[in-house]
């Protein structure tokens, strides 16, 4: 399996409320660990048991060692497009409440990081984009013998190119598309995810219809749409119908939730394979 896109290093700090405008907490606890859309997408799929390669930029500065000895303990080859990029990375700065696992977040994410890519030949049975570098999504969906599912949080202008080259658009609720809609742009498949909600979803011939979400406690929601995505792309090389595929991250999306902390969750799902 092959995800291309953002390594964001991640702060998490758990606390009891989530402090105010001007206002001070003391943590509960705290965790640094590689984050970002395709990298949590690709920490999933190596503990759910896939032959994983993540495709980003870290560099040369040192906290890029941190996101990298985070992904070397999950299993994930790492593809350095950058290595001696003197920038540190993306960091991201997440408070999550104690009570009931819901977050804030302020990243800085790809920060207009451009740069030339040149992009390793590599096998791959599914593959997974983000869109957060342009240049490498585009260059690695032109070149694609797999499926190419897109993880479509929000609007980026890549899209209008991307799009005709993807089989599955999973999105958020919160997507926005301009016209036309995406089937129009040549996207087989497009799922929807609403949080706890059903999963909706249609095809490009007229099927269409919802997935149920299993109802948990929630401890943790922090990256749980990551989470649901890298368990997706797993379930295209394991499940034969949309609403299997769909059922499948929903169970692993559930499992991350009950856990605390970023990688707490990957033994509970470790190896997981319904088929």
């Amino acid at each position: 399996m092959l995800l291309a896109g953002l390594c964001t290093v991640d702060v998490v700090q758990r606390v009891e409320e989530l402090p105010a405008p001007g206002e001070k907490v003391q943590s509960l606890q705290v965790d640094v660990a590689a984050g970002g859309p395709a990298t949590n997408a690709a920490v999933t799929a190596a503990a759910l048991g896939a032959e994983t390669t993540l495709l980003t930029v870290l560099g040369a500065h040192p906290l890029a060692a941190l996101a990298r000895a985070d992904l070397e303990a999950h299993g994930v080859r790492l593809i350095d497009l950058a290595p001696g990029l003197p920038d540190p990375p993306p960091v991201s700065a997440a408070a999550v409440r104690h009570r009931d696992g819901e977050r804030t977040v302020v990243s800085r994410n790809a920060g207009g990081r451009h740069f030339r890519v040149k992009v390793p030949p590599l096998a791959a049975d599914v593959i997974l984009l983000d869109g957060h570098y342009p240049e490498l999504a585009l260059a690695v969906a032109r070149d694609a013998e797999a499926p190419v599912v897109l993880d479509a949080g929000s609007w980026k202008p890549v899209f209008d190119e991307l799009l005709p080259l993807v089989d599955v658009a999973a999105c958020s609720a919160h997507f926005t598309a301009p016209e036309p809609g995406l089937h129009q742009r040549g996207v087989p498949t497009v799922i929807t995810t609403a949080g706890p909600r059903p999963v909706r979803w249609s095809t490009a011939d007229g099927g269409s219809g919802e997935v149920p979400v299993p109802a948990v406690q929630a401890r943790d929601t922090l990256g749980a749409g990551d989470v649901w995505h890298g368990a997706l792309a797993v379930a295209v090389t394991r499940e034969r119908t949309v609403p299997d595929r769909i059922r499948f991250a929903n169970e692993v999306a559930a499992e991350r939730v009950r856990h605390v902390g970023p990688r707490s969750w990957t033994t509970a799902i470790a190896g997981r394979n319904r088929t």
